[in-house]
């Protein structure tokens, strides 16, 4: 996925990234993973969007990435 197809919020967020107004962190695997579980365990949001993030978190830990 590119960067052009993400949401707005994203793509401002990679603009203020790359120009230094944001903090880059170098372990993006785990900050990812980690995002993803906190959405995955908040009983707050719906189901759907729980399951969403698991799955996601999954497929990151499973695959050969490492950070």
């Amino acid at each position: 996925m590119q960067v052009y197809q993400c949401c707005e919020l994203i793509r401002m967020t990679y603009s203020q990234i790359g120009s230094g107004d944001q903090g880059y962190i170098p372990t993006a695997i785990k900050c990812a993973i980690k995002t993803l579980n906190d959405i995955a365990t908040n009983t707050e949001l719906p189901l759907e969007v729980r399951e969403r993030a698991a799955f996601a978190a999954a497929n990151l830990l499973i695959s050969d990435h490492e950070d």
